[in-house]
């Protein structure tokens, strides 16, 4: 805007203007006469440093200085949006654009104040129009605003097309590729994502934020090994990074590898500072490592932290019970199941420890808590099966064929109905399924030898399981 002599000429003002406008609003009066690359300077000083009132005072003054000068109705229209006067902003704006003034400023400005209001079909409309106007260097902030407002529509498809765009504008911006890994997670395309974060890195092998974003993708398809394997290069590049650790920690807890598991917390929380979520999986590690006073100390840790965080009460009910003392146990776990009522996992354990009491009413009800929030859990299934089984094998298989006609059909429950079948001598039916469960899946089929180890000794079946 200015070359160096005018730059310095104004700068030099600049301490000089502030010190007048402050003197002026403490005697309650205008400022008075100011050249209007000054008023500029000034208001945009006051702008950059967040004093939007200051600002929207000295827009009114050059404003009336200087009609004619459109910057400052521009920059009156800023603050106002600024300061959440967004319907002010609007009217201004529009005036501007009225007189001709489409300039790229007050395209974006427009853009911006109706993504404000939530009004992202007229935002899209802006942001394309400030798009066509706009310098390059200022089209991956553009790109990147469009994008957003089209996810704000839940139109994911129609994002995807726009940073695509803004990638082949620009391959490096990272910040495009990050959407775009939102995106695909949104329409739950994994593969997709992956590719995406690949083809980046092997144009850019030493982004460490692509190579995090990789592993989030891996971990989501539970590709355990190939998401650790990922965040090790981010490491690599970044061994600072903070986030990577508590992902890597959940990748290494999600295939038992506990002593690594706590090694990557650890430096998470040595990076960024204490985080309840990781003291409670460092506490679940020991935990699995039968380290029970550990666990203790870490959940205990958890919960002091974040009182209302239902893992820690989870995770100190589960002490409780493996120590003993089950009843103090199940009041802990019922604490967890208040602070987080839809998670079906909670009142699962809450139906072991009920079960482990013998108080089977309260563990059948839990149990079907439980099944109703996630139909699709196996082991709670499984567990419940087993449980109606102690008092009638036919309440059971009952309860299979009620659930047959459910949607979606848990994949163990032809397992468990085969057990039932052959314990209640419907042996025929119990090897016919038994090889229907074969065909469709042999390794799945197998696991039933792990449920109920006597069936290893029914030669129909293992033949089928093995031939």
């Amino acid at each position: 805007m200015y070359d160096d002599e005018e730059d310095d000429f104004f700068e030099s003002h600049l301490k000089e203007d502030v010190e007048r406008f402050e003197a002026a609003q403490s005697a309650g009066e205008a400022m008075g006469f100011l050249d209007s690359d000054r008023w500029e300077l000034l208001i945009d000083h006051f702008l950059m440093n967040g004093q939007y009132s200051n600002a929207l005072i000295c827009t009114q003054e050059a404003t009336e200085q200087y009609s004619y000068n459109q910057l400052f109705g521009l920059r009156r229209a800023q603050c106002h949006s600024a300061l959440g006067n967004l319907k002010e902003s609007l009217n201004l704006l529009t005036d501007l654009e009225r007189m001709g003034n489409a300039s790229f400023e007050l395209l974006l400005t427009k853009a911006s104040v109706f993504s404000q209001l939530k009004d992202s079909k007229n935002a899209i409309r802006y942001f394309r129009s400030a798009l066509e106007v706009c310098n390059k260097e200022d089209r991956d902030e553009v790109y990147l605003d469009l994008a957003m407002e089209y996810e704000n529509l839940n139109d994911m498809r129609a994002a995807l097309k726009v940073l695509e765009e803004a990638i082949a504008n620009n391959p490096k911006n990272e910040s495009a590729i990050y959407e775009i890994a939102y995106c695909y997670d949104q329409l739950g395309e994994y593969e997709r994502s992956i590719q995406c974060y690949s083809d980046f890195i092997d144009e850019n092998p030493y982004s460490f934020t692509a190579w995090y974003n990789l592993g989030n993708a891996y971990l989501k398809m539970d590709n355990y090994e190939k998401a650790i394997w990922a965040y090790d290069y981010c490491i690599l590049i970044n061994d600072e990074f903070g986030p990577v650790y508590f992902n890597l920690g959940n990748a290494y807890l999600s295939i038992n590898k506990f002593t690594k598991s706590i090694e990557s917390f650890h430096r998470c929380i040595e990076l960024d500072g204490d985080d309840p979520v990781a003291l409670c999986y460092i506490g679940e590690c020991h935990e699995q490592l039968k380290e029970l006073d550990l666990a203790r100390h870490f959940y205990t840790r958890s919960r002091e932290l974040a009182p209302l965080l239902p893992d820690a009460w989870l995770g100190l009910g589960i002490l409780e019970d493996l120590e003993g003392r089950t009843r103090e146990g199940i009041e802990l776990i019922k604490k967890a199941a208040e602070l987080d009522p839809e998670n079906g996992g909670v009142y699962h354990v809450l139906a072991g420890a009920y079960e482990k009491l013998e108080e089977y009413d309260e563990a059948a009800d839990c149990y079907q808590l439980s099944l109703a929030m996630d139909p699709m859990d196996e082991e709670c299934l499984t567990d419940y099966i087993n449980l109606l089984a102690l008092e009638s094998y036919n309440d059971a298989l009952d309860y299979l064929e009620m659930l047959e006609e459910s949607q979606p059909v848990n994949p163990a429950l032809n397992l468990l109905k085969v057990n039932a079948l052959y314990v209640l001598g419907r042996k025929e039916e119990a090897v016919f399924l038994f090889k229907d469960c074969i065909e469709h899946d042999r390794n799945k089929a197998r696991e039933i030898f792990e449920l109920y180890p006597d069936l290893k000794n029914v030669s129909e079946l293992v033949h089928l399981a093995d031939n």
